[in-house]
């Protein structure tokens, strides 16, 4: 099997400290495998505008996240002008995986996949769910170490995100687009079972290392005191973490999982299982968290513009004097450093 002749690419998704890192080294394990980590290309697709990119693409994504670098990616060997975002994106995700299935794993997708499927008709996408409030502890955790993860509005993006992301898997449903789900809580307590039922929605056969961490390459990984679980050898079965939520967070959250079971009737979210115990979330709370989160996302936005448009070397300046800072202020200095710039899921 050669990667020119099956549907691709494939898109591993789902919200941020979800379980998508360790569901991407599983995936990783199997050898006609081989998606990118966190690539997020899409997300700079500025550079692709008026009819080809820009002379500069290469470089502005390597600064941006380190894409090539971590992925041992020769630029020289990358075509420097392209027409347009997925074939820039389809070249580097082929010259990476060879023969293998190819694509990118990425949470910053969540609420992006409808694009992502008319960009590549013949896509494919794995979504995982977690536990919201445990997705929410995992972030608030993550924080600690993390200037990706202690920026305003992290959680926020993850509460109203989790239900934008519902909303693109039921389009792509709807449209006819391969989309196969699964739960966090199932896969860390059934690996082998869960990766069955990928392969067989991939239409390839099981291999028993998916079930394992032992000598995976995590190689693309960021180096990040959150990727501890996933960079060890064994898939961990963690108990509750024992993480308080900001004030008000866990009751939102409550609010928001039973206005979403009563929409669904019950059906989803899975997890948390039971009914709701909460009073549902109000259509003036809701409309209020719509009007954050949006502009939330339309900093995010901009944030991926001003990398794609602004000098490069001013951005090599501002990024340079946020790493100079005393060594008891400043945050961990991480791949795509700069305050907003999405990584480090």
């Amino acid at each position: 099997m050669t990667n020119d002749r099956v549907p691709g690419p494939i898109f591993v998704v789902g919200m941020w400290r979800s379980g998508t890192s360790l569901l991407y080294t599983l995936l990783n394990q199997h050898p006609q495998i081989a998606l990118t980590y966190e690539s997020d290309l899409f997300l700079l697709r500025s550079l692709f505008r008026a009819g080809g990119s820009r002379a500069d693409w290469l470089e502005r994504w390597e600064f941006w996240n380190n894409g090539l670098s971590r992925h041992n990616i020769d630029a020289t060997k990358v075509t420097a002008r392209f027409p347009n975002y997925p074939s820039a994106a389809t070249e580097v995700w082929k010259q990476y995986a060879g023969d293998a299935l190819f694509g990118d794993k990425s949470p910053n997708y969540f609420d992006c996949m409808q694009a992502l499927a008319k960009n590549f008709p013949t896509a494919r996408f794995i979504v995982i769910w977690r536990d919201l409030s445990d997705t929410c502890r995992s972030i608030v955790s993550a924080s600690k170490g993390s200037s990706f993860f202690a920026k305003r509005g992290i959680t926020h993006r993850a509460l109203i995100g989790y239900r934008k992301m519902k909303r693109e898997c039921d389009a792509l449903v709807r449209r006819g687009v391969s989309l196969h789900q699964i739960q966090y809580e199932e896969m860390v307590q059934s690996p082998e079972t869960v990766m069955q039922g990928i392969c067989w929605f991939l239409g390839i056969r099981f291999d028993p290392r998916m079930a394992s961490l032992d000598g995976a390459d995590r190689s693309a990984i960021y180096e990040a005191p959150q990727h501890a679980g996933v960079k060890s050898e064994k898939i961990a079965v963690k108990a509750k973490r024992d993480v308080a939520l900001p004030d008000g967070l866990g009751e939102k959250i409550a609010r928001y999982v039973a206005y979403w079971k009563k929409e669904s009737g019950d059906s989803w979210p899975m997890y948390p299982r039971g009914a709701a115990s909460a009073l549902p979330a109000t259509f003036v709370e809701r409309a209020q968290d719509e009007v954050y989160f949006q502009a939330l996302r339309a900093l995010d936005r901009f944030t991926a513009f001003v990398y794609c448009c602004a000098p490069i070397a001013l951005l090599r300046t501002y990024r340079g004097r946020k790493t100079e800072r005393p060594a008891e202020s400043a945050p961990p200095v991480e791949a795509a450093a700069l305050s907003q710039a999405p990584n480090q899921n």
